[in-house]
């Protein structure tokens, strides 16, 4: 006697308790552009302030920088590919190799980075996803020690 095993069971991941099965992008599900913009300004409005960092960019290319760290962040997050297809591939350690990425410089970066996290208010999944990911990323790109 062959009895038919029942399949296992699959894990749908849903917005919320009862809500709907969540199949877009974080980029998608967190409103695109116009969320990932409005992290990006508030994000660097704290860095143009910070004396550490800004000195990091010049003050020319302030509106360079918001585009290149939103369409970096848009195409990690499932948004479009337009970094990559202007860019080529973000190859972020050796972007960051001429500037001193230093463990004061990472935590001021990471400061305004969760303000402006915390200004945007994501859905906690999508916010905790976020913040995992910058922090990680920090402190890949810390490259002295002095």
């Amino acid at each position: 006697m062959n009895e038919q095993q029942p399949p296992p069971p699959r894990l749908t991941l849903r917005a919320s308790e009862e809500g709907p099965a969540v199949t877009d992008t974080l980029w998608a599900q967190v409103g695109g552009i116009e969320t990932f913009e409005r992290i990006v300004r508030a994000f660097y409005a704290g860095v143009r302030e910070d004396p550490v960092l800004a000195p990091m960019y010049p003050d020319a290319d302030w509106e360079g920088a918001i585009w290149r760290l939103r369409a970096f962040l848009e195409q990690y997050w499932g948004g479009p590919t337009t970094y990559s297809e202007q860019r080529g591939h973000p190859r972020l350690r050796m972007r960051h190799a001429p500037f001193p990425v230093t463990p004061d410089a990472k935590e001021r970066w990471l400061k305004h980075m969760h303000a402006a996290l915390d200004e945007a208010a994501l859905p906690p999944m999508h916010d905790a996803a976020f913040r995992d990911y910058v922090e990680r990323a920090a402190l890949a790109m810390v490259n002295r020690f002095e």
